[in-house]
């Protein structure tokens, strides 16, 4: 019998929960797009995403998902024919890297396979050996949704710095942001992007491009610019409209301005990122606990590189595929695919899953997924060690 009837639940990586207080704050009627109210509510939402980043730069609004925003960076760092240099942890760092290639930027590629992050020592080789400073940026994903690997920003500046080479620093955060620490400014970042969905609880739709000074400079020599992704009037609008390339997204900016005010003003940047590293340690426990008497494991090894947003694990001979399908019809909770982590229709692209703790979620949202996880692996009479729950409960417990 199935007991999913109910409220469901989405522990997917993206769109993720949105609160309640967001939904109302977009349930009102259209306002005046010309004047008035929301031009001030504009502005208020470019500051606290400046905020929230940690930056003092530039602040660029489009109407896209994360996609897009991959875009807007490419179309404004590059003319056709330039070099990136793109560090890989999975499928989304490869994805930025072949949506540039496509729009005719030359790709140099390092990968770090799928379990490992970036290593910084083979950035700054990689930057010493363009002697003719051909790369013209460093694409970086800080955490990949694929893989849950959170790369070292920081490391990678550093690398950048001692190469002594001048390409800008690009990062994806879009799902890192508002889930694990991000420091713009501390960290030499020139570019960075993230979308509404994920961490900062928003319906898709909105997407987000932060720019330093330099990058604005390198972009007025950018051929590969078009009027829609051109960042220079969002940045900088005379007039409204421009911030948009058009209608603005009214809705979308007052879930927005609802989001940060609780992300920012009322629960703080530190504790957001303490309880996404707690919900995080609590699912890594109970992995490693079911890991000791099963074919199940985390796909990060050390913990140091794991997301605050997304974990992603393996459990062999097709049980992830089998514990996601039942988990839903059963339960009625959603686990996230595998995505990337085998090639599609092998046998092993079956053993992938990800379970989701980004943005509005608490400490019953998680501990429910996972008892419902163990659940299915009993019913499925998947093989697993005891004490999962009681693992993570622990972790709960001990708090941030």
């Amino acid at each position: 019998m199935s007991l999913a009837h109910g409220r469901s639940y989405l522990a997917i990586p993206g769109p993720s929960v949105m609160p309640e207080r967001v939904l109302a704050a977009m349930h009102r009627s259209a306002p005046n797009i010309y004047e008035g109210d929301l031009v001030d509510l504009t502005g208020q939402v470019v500051a606290d995403l400046r905020r929230v980043a940690l930056s003092t730069s530039h602040v660029a609004i489009y109407i896209c998902n994360g996609h897009g925003t991959w875009e807007a960076s490419i179309a404004n760092i590059f003319s056709r024919g330039d070099k990136v240099l793109s560090l890989q942890t999975g499928r989304f760092g490869q994805g930025w890297a072949a949506q540039a290639e496509a729009m005719g930027v030359t790709v140099e590629a390092l990968d770090f396979g799928l379990t490992t992050p970036v290593d910084p020592n083979r950035v700054e080789a990689a930057l010493r050996a363009d002697t003719g400073h051909d790369i013209k940026a460093v694409f970086l994903t800080h955490v990949d949704t694929a893989t849950s690997i959170r790369n070292d920003v920081a490391a990678v500046r550093a690398a950048m710095d001692a190469a002594g080479h001048p390409a800008l620093l690009a990062v994806d955060c879009i799902a890192s942001l508002a889930c694990d620490a991000f420091r713009f400014d501390d960290w030499g970042v020139d570019v960075m992007i993230a979308a509404s969905q994920k961490g900062l609880m928003v319906p898709p739709g909105l997407g987000f491009v932060w720019v330093s000074d330099k990058a604005l400079a390198v972009s007025r020599s950018a051929d590969l610019r078009t009027p829609y992704w051109d960042w220079a009037p969002r940045i900088a609008p005379d007039f409204y409209y421009q911030h948009f390339c058009g209608t603005a997204p009214t809705h979308h900016l007052f879930g927005m301005a609802e989001s940060l005010k609780m992300i920012l003003d009322e629960e703080g940047l530190p504790h957001v990122w303490a309880r996404h590293q707690a919900l995080a340690r609590a699912v890594a426990a109970a992995f490693e606990a079911w890991g000791q008497g099963g074919d199940l494991a985390l796909n990060v090894a050390d913990p140091a590189f794991r997301a605050g947003s997304v974990t992603a694990a393996r459990i062999g001979q097709g049980g992830a595929e089998r514990l996601r399908r039942w988990c839903e019809a059963e339960a009625g909770v959603t686990l996230g695919i595998g995505l990337g982590m085998a090639a599609m229709g092998s046998a092993e692209a079956d053993d992938f899953l990800r379970v989701a703790h980004m943005g509005h979620v608490n400490a019953h949202m998680t501990l429910g997924v996972l008892a419902v996880m163990e659940a299915g692996l009993q019913a499925l009479n998947i093989s697993h060690g005891a004490g999962g729950i009681q693992a993570a409960a622990a972790v709960v417990a001990a708090g941030a």
